[in-house]
């Protein structure tokens, strides 16, 4: 059995993994200065055991440019070495999947998201998003994140898998269980996550055998059971590409939706421009997923030995890409921490990941954050923050658990 390192040992005011950083929004300053002097970092003491800590753009964009020296498959995908312990169950899923397997599985679910259906959906999703916001109320305070941000990504996910309308709040729950990463140190956590996570295989399961012998269906369980790739996996891969399926699609666009309207009460003069010409609004949502940063990092384990930045990194070492600090980098981005609606360089993100590993939904998620400006816009509606949110504490997904705000009339 692992056991956690005690916080006492902890050594290195650079450790980004802790909780607090996040909970608190207290990571930009020693991200910034991680990027300035030492953007390739060795830690060696954290809750996770030791790791190289990637800051900056460049150094992210070259290990994501060789996934064959550095490997989702190896270590997994985020800072947490699940398998580590003795109570935990491998659920295997295809971004943490090296090649070939990745490149098979993730082509059976990338017909889900190409450019033809995003058109086929986008009349529902504008008629989605335009019956929640004709149910908030104008001039009363109420919580953005459940009112819109979670609905809206809800419905969305309720409709890519077929699952039932009445049950998609599950979805949500499966979800914030599956991405909370902290878990891990606390061996009764980690087991009712388990349960949790058995409990979401199984109701998959039923929609699954519902699909098996019927014709195929453009959702993403009817692509799975038609597909030569994915129709015989054991239920433990099935459920590990289920709950990379649900935390990215909810997590990325629901955290989004509420950082791009959180991002615009700070930035006022962004704002009257975006609301002055609604024609930023592609570059906007760009930006916005920038400015957010919805999965704080991923991880890549080494394969051999390899320099990084004149770092040596061993084989077997684990380097932990901070995508939150790369879309900060100043050295890409200028003025990194504002939100900028017309910054010309926004599309050069890494919120979705870069290379084979890139997020497979990434056209979706811009879609719906466009449709939800482009709703908003449509009835002049700005959101005033009424204080600061309740953020999501952990150091994967970066997030918001409420916010509290009113609407009214530009």
């Amino acid at each position: 059995m692992a056991t956690m390192l005690q916080p006492e040992m902890r050594a290195d005011p650079f450790d980004m993994s802790r909780a607090a950083l996040y909970r608190d929004d207290l990571w930009h300053a020693p991200f910034r200065e991680l990027r300035a002097n030492s953007p390739v970092h060795r830690v060696e003491h954290s809750d996770y055991g030791p790791y190289w800590s990637i800051a900056g753009y460049h150094p992210i964009i070259e290990v994501e440019s060789l996934p064959d020296i550095y490997s989702s498959q190896a270590g997994g995908i985020t800072i947490a070495d699940f398998l580590a312990y003795d109570d935990t169950v491998e659920m295997p899923m295809f971004i943490a999947m090296d090649r070939p397997k990745h490149t098979g599985q993730r082509r059976t679910v990338a017909p889900a998201f190409t450019p033809s259906e995003m058109v086929r959906m986008s009349d529902d999703i504008r008629h989605r998003t335009g019956e929640i916001l004709d149910t908030l109320p104008w001039g009363e305070e109420f919580d953005w994140v459940d009112r819109v941000s979670i609905e809206l990504t809800t419905q969305m996910l309720a409709i890519l898998f077929d699952f039932p309308w009445q049950d998609r709040r599950k979805l949500t729950f499966w979800s914030d269980w599956a991405g909370d990463i902290e878990l891990i140190k606390d061996g009764n956590k980690r087991a009712e996550r388990l349960g949790h996570m058995y409990e979401c295989g199984a109701y998959f399961q039923n929609l699954w055998n519902q699909k098996v012998g019927q014709p195929p269906a453009p959702d993403l369980i009817s692509m799975m059971v038609h597909s030569d790739a994915m129709r015989e996996m054991d239920h433990l891969e099935f459920l590990g590409n289920l709950i990379l399926l649900i935390v990215g699609g909810n997590d990325t666009t629901r955290n989004t939706m509420t950082g791009l309207v959180y991002g615009l009460d700070k930035f006022p003069d962004s704002r009257s421009k975006l609301e002055a010409d609604p024609g930023l609004i592609s570059n906007a949502v760009q930006e916005a997923i920038r400015w957010q940063t919805p999965l704080a990092h991923m991880r890549r384990t080494a394969t051999r030995d390899v320099q990084l930045m004149g770092q040596n990194i061993a084989a077997g070492d684990k380097l932990i890409l901070w995508y939150l600090s790369a879309n900060r980098d100043e050295s890409v981005f200028e003025d990194a921490d504002r939100i900028i609606v017309d910054r010309p360089n926004a599309r050069r993100h890494l919120a979705f990941g870069h290379g084979i590993h890139r997020c497979v939904g990434a056209r979706l998620a811009e879609l719906q954050i466009a449709t939800l400006l482009a709703e908003m816009a449509k009835r002049r509606m700005r959101v005033n923050v009424l204080r600061e949110p309740e953020r999501v504490a952990q150091c994967f997904v970066h997030g918001y658990k409420k916010l509290p705000v009113t609407i009214s009339k530009y």
